[in-house]
């Protein structure tokens, strides 16, 4: 995360949101305009574990085949050949994924969920490390496909780097280009050690109470006087696994109240549907979210 914050500067909670993800085996949607770093921050992660970013631009013309990869006739050996896609990585950068038809979109649902791919009748394993990071712009819906529940769902975070400080900027347009701060990213971590720390996200100790405590703020996102859909029970496992791997982030195996505090906006944000107001309206989920941590006491230590 140090390393990360030397390109992105001050966002150390979207950083350390976004490393939460990786732990966590889940994928992050950003929802930004765009020019405020994210491809940028895909290229830095990269770097800093070591591995393979591939990008993808998603446009209206784009293929499910432009994603995954196609079978192509070899005339030497009278045998169809599969080209693998640029899906075939370890993080891919979906840019601007709504932009894109929902066939194209599809593509992406088993491999989010499974960590493979099914072509022809075989099945192709993707990178055991395998992140997406997608872009979409939620101020320009001119010509844009709207990602459906099913495909958000699958999403584990959604964030916002969102626009710099006063003073963050100022450092931006008067310091080193990012680009040459990018080019001195240093690899601290491996593939192997990444994989090592999601295994030691299942391990985190998680308290009864604290069980608890996740599960009421679940239950009160289906009984919102303004929420049409609340979380599923995949968002409730999602929750939990997100929570621990907060914890990891923070130098803990075990647990506490803030760890779910600090997760419970990214992921319920982009899964609840709301009644009585356009899903775009930001200020509408805000109070929703805020009302259900409201309702809920949170379990204090003995």
């Amino acid at each position: 995360m140090t390393e990360i914050e030397k390109v992105i500067v001050g966002k150390r909670q979207v950083i350390q949101l976004a490393v939460t993800a990786l732990l966590a085996e889940g994928h992050v949607l950003f929802e930004d305009i765009p020019g405020v770093g994210k491809t940028m921050f895909a290229k830095t992660l990269g770097k800093s574990i070591q591995c393979q970013v591939n990008r993808v631009q998603f446009t209206p013309d784009l293929l499910p085949s432009d994603i995954v990869g196609i079978s192509i006739f070899d005339k030497n050996t009278q045998e169809f050949e599969f080209k693998p896609g640029p899906i075939f990585t370890d993080i891919l950068l979906a840019d601007e994924i709504n932009r894109t038809t929902p066939r194209s979109q599809a593509a992406l649902l088993e491999a989010m969920s499974e960590q493979q791919l099914t072509m022809d009748g075989r099945t192709y394993p993707l990178s055991p490390l395998f992140f997406v990071l997608a872009t979409q712009n939620p101020t320009d819906y001119e010509g844009t496909y709207p990602l459906p529940e099913a495909q958000l769902d699958r999403f584990l975070f959604r964030l916002s780097i969102g626009y710099p400080t006063h003073q963050q900027e100022i450092a931006l347009v008067s310091g080193e280009n990012p680009q040459a701060r990018l080019s001195q990213t240093e690899g601290v971590m491996s593939i192997q050690e990444v994989l090592a720390l999601r295994e030691l996200v299942k391990s985190v100790y998680v308290d009864l109470r604290l069980y608890e405590y996740a599960i009421s703020l679940v239950r009160e996102s289906r009984t919102h006087g303004n929420v049409r859909v609340g979380i599923s029970p995949r968002g409730s496992l999602a929750f939990v696994q997100a929570a621990k791997a907060y914890a990891v982030t923070d130098g803990r195996d075990y647990c506490v109240p803030d760890d779910f505090k600090r997760v419970l906006e990214p992921v319920f944000g982009h899964r609840l549907l709301l009644k009585h107001a356009s899903n775009r309206d930001h200020s509408e989920r805000q109070q929703v979210l805020k009302d259900i941590q409201e309702a809920v006491t949170v379990p204090v230590g003995k």
